[in-house]
């Protein structure tokens, strides 16, 4: 059995992502704030890293002020926690998998930034439940995510966001893999310099929201995390 590092805000929001890894065979681990340890401890005998969806990404981290009226959610202790266990992996060549949150968390990592409040991105209250955003994304051809999912072209995904980046924002040491139809948000990411780092601003955890073919995505992490840990 091989092991993954899942990081989150807290257990319940690693609920899903859980599921998901451990139905896949994979043993889990779930690193939250506060966690003073050092990387190399926490990612030790680990074939992967998974950064989950959560709070936002503190605007410091790329150089910007906090925008009053984003109605920003921050949760520093979980930003200085990933970075830290992202640069192991990064360093390391581990794969990782990043996810809405995540994949905002890589592009900061790497020198990108963020527009810190977008509209008619995040879920709606309707009949007294949260319901996400659907929209229309264009996935690359050549796009690893696009090969693991066994397609590329157009998808319908669910959106639950308020926070991303479009090309102004996105780090040059990272590739643009999919992209929103409708306003042109970046809604994949992948680092050209490393063997398996992939970042996806949707949610394919929650798997009644988006195709049943981006349940791929996980296996192939998995199966990614395995290859990793055997050298």
């Amino acid at each position: 059995m091989h092991k993954v590092v899942i990081t989150s805000v807290n257990l319940r929001n690693s609920r899903r992502y859980v599921q998901i890894m451990e139905s896949l065979g994979a043993e889990v681990s779930v690193v939250t704030p506060p966690e003073d340890g050092i990387a190399s401890s926490i990612l030790e005998d680990s074939g992967g890293l998974m950064l989950t969806g959560g709070p936002d990404v503190d605007p410091t981290l790329y150089g910007a002020k906090p925008d009053p009226d984003a109605n920003l959610e921050l949760c520093r202790p979980l930003d200085d926690l990933e970075i830290r266990l992202l640069d192991y992996a990064l360093d390391h060549d581990m794969p990782v998998l990043a996810i809405c949150r995540g994949m905002q968390l890589l592009n900061v990592a790497f020198g990108g930034q963020l527009i810190q409040d977008l509209p008619g991105h995040k879920a709606e209250r309707s009949d007294g439940c949260w319901q996400p955003e659907r929209h229309l994304i264009y996935m690359a051809p050549g796009a690893k995510a696009a090969a693991i999912i066994g397609s590329a072209g157009f998808f319908r995904v669910n959106s639950l966001h308020h926070q991303g980046l479009r090309e102004a924002q996105r780090s040059p040491r990272l590739m643009t893999s999919a992209y929103s139809v409708e306003d042109g948000l970046i809604e994949g990411l992948e680092s050209p310099n490393h063997s398996w780092v992939i970042g996806l601003q949707c949610h394919p955890e929650r798997q009644d929201e988006v195709p049943r073919s981006f349940a791929n995505l996980f296996a192939g992490f998995c199966e990614r995390a395995e290859m990793y840990l055997a050298g």
